[in-house]
């Protein structure tokens, strides 16, 4: 019995401990989601995009090594660099995709110094990052546009971020959502992309789905828009044209998935 007692507190003492942790990365992240370094119109969106709720559920730690892909004007790059200033962040795009990370740091290098970037190879699908070397990675919004560009080029999107992450990481997508009975031929022009398109892409990548949130979901967006996913905020591409109904619909129905590579 005293086996017993000493088997259970020492369980208890390990679940304290990661609970507390959870906690504390929990502050910092609410941190970063607020801290005064932030682009004021980026703030603005977090209610529609949800950044801390997502990052948490992706399970991103302060002192892990993260891939944020085709991080563009940098958006999720003003969260991610403090937050993880006791870990590493690497943006990886084609060249001409990773200004907005190269805007920042010359704008704010003791915020942004430490972000680095790694290119990304469009005809060999490949980086310069070490096999193995990445604990998390990271896509918001992006699948679609490597989709439109062919299935192969999303194909191969997917596999080298399997070759980047360590086994047992994870690949965390958030992405415009296509209704299961619609005709898959609009994920080639309409920006919105299936959860069985996304996740076939990432099975065939080596991953297995771990979790899924509707954390990031709109039901007033139908994903029928004249312009794709486009029509609705932020781009506004009907510009004054049915304006206000398109803004109080908000930014897209989005699902948001934690893929995990598998432990060795």
């Amino acid at each position: 019995m005293r086996h017993l007692t000493l088997f259970a507190a020492a369980t208890l003492g390990v679940a304290t401990v990661a609970i507390a942790a959870q906690d504390t990365n929990r502050v910092a992240l609410d941190t970063a989601v607020t801290a005064g370094t932030r682009t004021p119109a980026n703030s603005a969106r977090d209610r529609y995009r949800n950044p801390a709720e997502t990052l948490a559920f992706f399970q991103v730690k302060p002192t892990d090594t993260v891939i944020e892909l085709w991080p563009g004007g940098g958006w999720y790059t003003e969260i991610l660099a403090p937050y993880l200033k006791a870990g590493r962040l690497i943006g990886v795009a084609p060249a001409n995709g990773l200004r907005g990370i190269e805007g920042l740091r010359t704008k704010d290098a003791s915020t942004y110094g430490r972000v680095e970037t790694a290119p990304y190879d469009p005809a060999t699908g490949m980086t310069a990052i070490d096999a193995s070397s990445a604990d998390v990675v990271l896509t918001f919004r992006n699948v679609h546009n490597w989709r439109m560009g062919g299935v192969e080029n999303a194909e191969k999107v997917f596999a080298e971020a399997y070759r980047v992450l360590k086994p047992g990481g994870v690949l965390g997508v958030v992405e415009h959502r296509l209704p299961e009975a619609r005709d898959a031929g609009a994920e080639e022009k309409s920006g919105y992309m299936k959860v069985s398109s996304v996740v076939a892409l990432a099975t065939k990548a080596g991953f297995t789905v771990d979790a899924q949130s509707e954390v990031n979901a709109n039901p007033k967006d139908t994903a029928d828009w004249p312009q794709g996913v486009w029509t609705l905020p932020p781009s506004l591409r009907l510009k004054d044209v049915d304006r206000a109904k398109y803004q109080a619909i908000g930014e897209s129905d989005r699902m948001t998935i934690r893929f995990r590579k598998p432990a060795a």
